[in-house]
């Protein structure tokens, strides 16, 4: 879809005391428009650093919940409150607790895709691109980790000293399970020349055919960096979209195309300018919630600069 000249006009008046931020999984026109594109650890720092009274959050309510955390002098809105991670919702507090309670020598590291009153349970968080780093980093040698069983995996084949313990044990992401090992076996084949990159949250059985394993902003950088001239994308593929505007001289292909995560795509263009007009869905957290949340997304973003 082509933006007319007087609505682009509309949106950057509007823009001046608001900022846009969105996941490398929105649609194309949103991605046009962003002031800032990224992955969650990104779009955290982002965050940090905005200086407008307003922040339109085009993702899902974990993403916005940590924007309002890390803002709260700040208004956040989203295109569509209802646009709640599938994920996140595996993971309640209480399945935390209990798992602490267990495990009391335990260090808890929970992925960000986890909701906030969860969040208030961990030590610290992470996200796809630092989630070895994060492990590695706390001094406890069992880490209880959530929600995503398949990340958890990927964590612990990079961090065998420790023992992770994943909550729940089978969490997952609905889009990443898209992906099997057959897609892979057709995208070598029909594009023999091109590195695949797969996300973390796919099953051990297709991380294991991956030429390489990536966040969605690792495969950016990976994209860039690299002297391949052809990709398989293996994450939703709203990032293709980016992938090509970036690397115009480069090829994506997306290992499965019905890899579509339908939370994500919940933000429509309509939504996204009314929001950016009228401003109404606001992003309310749990003060007290939110102050302890935010002791886990800040040690997060401390560990992830040393």
């Amino acid at each position: 879809m082509n933006i007319d000249e007087a609505t682009l006009k509309e949106i950057e008046e509007l823009k001046q005391d608001c900022i846009v931020l969105s996941h490398n999984y929105q649609i194309p026109e949103i991605q046009d428009v962003a002031d800032f594109i990224g992955d969650s650890l990104a779009l955290c720092r982002a965050a940090q650093r905005v200086d407008k009274p307003y922040i339109l959050f085009c993702g899902v309510d974990f993403m916005a919940e940590s924007a309002a955390m890390l803002n709260p002098d700040k208004t956040v809105v989203m295109p569509d409150l209802e646009a709640h991670c599938p994920m996140a919702a595996q993971l309640p507090a209480k399945l935390v607790r209990e798992a602490r309670e267990e495990h009391p020598d335990a260090a808890v590291v929970l992925y960000i895709n986890t909701r906030i009153e969860a969040r208030a349970e961990a030590d610290v968080i992470c996200t796809s691109a630092n989630a070895v780093n994060i492990v590695r980093a706390v001094p406890e040698k069992k880490v209880i980790f959530g929600p995503d069983a398949n990340l958890a995996w990927h964590v612990q084949r990079h961090v065998r000293e420790k023992k992770i313990i994943p909550i729940p044990e089978k969490g997952h992401c609905i889009t990443h399970l898209l992906f099997k090992p057959e897609h892979v076996e057709r995208a070598r084949r029909e594009h023999p020349k091109a590195e695949v990159l797969i996300h973390p949250e796919c099953t051990p059985e297709v991380q294991l055919l991956a030429d390489h394993i990536c966040s969605t902003e690792q495969m950016v950088k990976r994209a860039g960096e690299s002297a391949a001239r052809e990709f398989v994308i293996g994450t939703e593929v709203g990032l293709i979209y980016r992938l090509q505007k970036e690397f115009p001289a480069k090829r994506f292909y997306p290992l499965n195309e019905r890899a579509v995560c339908r939370t994500m795509k919940m933000n429509t263009w309509e939504k996204f300018l009314l929001q950016l007009r009228e401003r109404r869905n606001v992003v309310r957290i749990d003060p007290k919630v939110a102050e302890r949340a935010l002791r886990s997304l800040q040690r997060m973003l401390e560990l992830s600069i040393r």
